[in-house]
């Protein structure tokens, strides 16, 4: 039996005002307060990020970011948020590369470290996205994908920085799209990681370490996926939006 906690983490990408996220708090908190089963993140936009602090605090629910940028000091960059300053805001982890960051803004695995190293100097909990896209899924080219963007955008972690990072294999065809990776597909790329990881950190560090499961990830199918060996998590998109389902979502 694995001893890695699950993450169930909740990516609301550019939806909910100040107002609903208090909202969300409200309802969803009471149907997680006894959840001690996994590690629960909600991860909200910038401007919402005061509120669900506030209404998180106390609770077993933690909050993230969705980015940050590489540049740790104070400086002139201008619709830039940096590491520390999330971390001020009273979050504890960051998204990194999402495939959207990858797709519309130009994330490259290189601009995925060093956003990656900025989190890890601030403390905060990196949540690191790999994934394919459809055409690379179709053409055979899964593992290949996975080995560059794990090589050059993690690879480069000291064995101590790599101990504080979760990852999260986001088939980029999968999300928002309804499509879903059947359990096996996704513990075929889970496996592959996991052993990237084992031939460049060892094998403690690749039996330590969380890899999460993202991409239409909805309540009728959570448990599937988390019944395979290698998945210790999701990273949820649309279906995170809602408190009673995101909530049967953590209470897989």
């Amino acid at each position: 039996m694995s001893a890695r906690k699950p993450l169930m983490a909740g990516n609301w990408k550019m939806f909910k005002t100040p107002a609903q996220t208090a909202e969300f708090f409200e309802k969803f908190l009471p149907l997680v307060s006894a959840s001690t089963h996994a590690d629960v993140l909600i991860c909200p936009p910038f401007v919402d990020l005061a509120a669900a602090v506030s209404a998180a605090a106390g609770s077993n629910v933690a909050v993230g970011a969705q980015n940050c940028f590489w540049e740790t000091k104070e400086g002139a960059f201008t619709g830039e948020v940096s590491a520390p300053m999330i971390k001020a805001a009273g979050c504890s982890a960051v998204i990194i590369g999402h495939s959207e960051r990858r797709q519309f803004f130009g994330e490259t695995d290189a601009t995925v470290l060093k956003r990656t190293q900025a989190a890890l100097a601030s403390g905060l909990l990196p949540v690191v996205c790999v994934g394919e896209r459809l055409e690379e899924r179709e053409s055979g080219k899964t593992e290949d994908v996975l080995r560059t963007q794990f090589t050059d955008g993690i690879a480069p972690l000291s064995a101590d920085d790599f101990a504080k990072i979760v990852i999260a294999y986001e088939p980029v065809w999968a999300i928002g799209t309804g499509k879903v990776a059947t359990p096996e597909m996704a513990a075929d790329a889970h496996r592959c990681l996991r052993s990237l990881v084992e031939a460049k950190y060892g094998k403690d560090a690749a039996q330590a370490v969380r890899i999460l499961y993202g991409g239409s990830v909805k309540p009728d199918n959570v448990k599937g996926l988390m019944a395979q060996v290698d998945i210790d998590g999701s990273l949820v998109g649309g279906a995170s939006l809602d408190p009673v389902g995101f909530a049967s979502i953590v209470n897989f």
